[in-house]
């Protein structure tokens, strides 16, 4: 059978991760895009909203991959599944935990399958790390993701509002990395963030995890290439490292062959199986981490931020 799904929301990621892998996966067929903008994938007819789409579409749709800014999500999600859609949800999947649960809910009174995707879960390496990792004792963990928010959010005002994350935006795809393969689970003991005088959200966060040295430090701020990385040390003395965002992994200080990545055709391959099988796949934690961080914080606030010099 062919899914036939409809993109919500036609940004950069809907442009050049999910119009690909849908094209490239013949389990798929994209048939409608939603945008406010009115840009679409080539042929493909838009619609402003998933209400104007189902309207001039009924019977046409099965499924949708909603890739709007989080603090919409939910409820276009709740409405696609009343509408008995299949949903994929873009990381994070909703803006609180309390919408998610109730996506759940939703899912499960309705028998759609809902799926939230972590892409960074589906990096070549998660896998093999979290087989190493299996059975282990881990005594060090260490997170460190820094990037410059102008490079990969250029002018995308949401992520500074109240529900866009800040640089927990991308600080999320190593916390779902972390807890995919990890033995334990993260619990967090302290955060500090740091916020822009002129923003809601933060742009640089240090957490402390429960466990003997467990850390993680996301910036937004840096210069030159990017760090993404997770280094584990076991109490046998194993030392695990992912780097590139799950894109390498050293064992012991020796590389450890990898599959090329093609995070976002694997996370469709997967939602591909949820629809055949009636079946959701939601993972929280990721998102539960960033909530306790934020009960948790002590806010520090730092020098205003701009996009451009003079602004």
């Amino acid at each position: 059978m062919t899914i036939r799904i409809a993109l919500i929301g036609f940004g950069k990621i809907a442009r050049d991760q999910h119009v690909p892998s849908i094209a490239a996966d013949p389990h798929f067929e994209l048939v409608a895009v939603t945008s406010r903008s009115g840009e679409t994938a080539d042929g493909v007819p838009c619609f402003a909203d998933l209400g104007a789409l189902l309207a001039a579409m009924p019977g046409q749709i099965d499924a949708v991959a909603i890739c709007t800014p989080p603090d919409v999500r939910h409820a276009i999600a709740a409405d696609a599944l009343d509408a008995g859609l299949a949903v994929l949800l873009e990381k994070p999947p909703t803006a609180t935990l309390g919408e998610i649960e109730d996506l759940v809910q939703r899912a499960a009174a309705c028998g759609q399958p809902l799926h939230a995707s972590w892409h960074s879960q589906h990096a070549p390496t998660v896998r093999a790390a979290a087989a190493l990792l299996r059975g282990t004792v881990v005594r060090r963990l260490r997170i460190t993701w820094r990037e410059d928010v102008r490079k990969w959010h250029s002018g995308q005002e949401w992520i500074w509002e109240p529900g866009g994350f800040g640089v927990f935006d991308p600080g999320i795809n190593a916390l779902s990395i972390a807890t995919a393969i990890l033995p334990e689970r993260l619990i967090v003991r302290a955060a500090d963030l740091q916020l822009p005088g002129n923003r809601q959200t933060p742009i640089a966060a240090d957490l402390t995890f429960a466990g003997e040295d467990f850390s993680a430090a996301f910036d937004w701020r840096h210069q030159g290439d990017e760090e993404r990385t997770i280094e584990i040390e076991t109490t046998t003395n194993r030392h695990i490292k992912l780097g590139d965002s799950g894109a390498s992994l050293f064992v012991d200080g020796i590389a450890h062959p990898v599959e090329p990545r093609a995070e976002y055709p694997s996370i469709y391959a997967r939602f591909a199986e949820l629809v055949a099988a009636g079946q959701s796949d939601v993972d929280v934690e990721p998102l539960r981490i960033v909530a306790d961080a934020l009960l948790l914080a002590r806010r520090t606030m730092v020098e205003p931020f701009v996009w451009t010099a003079g602004e």
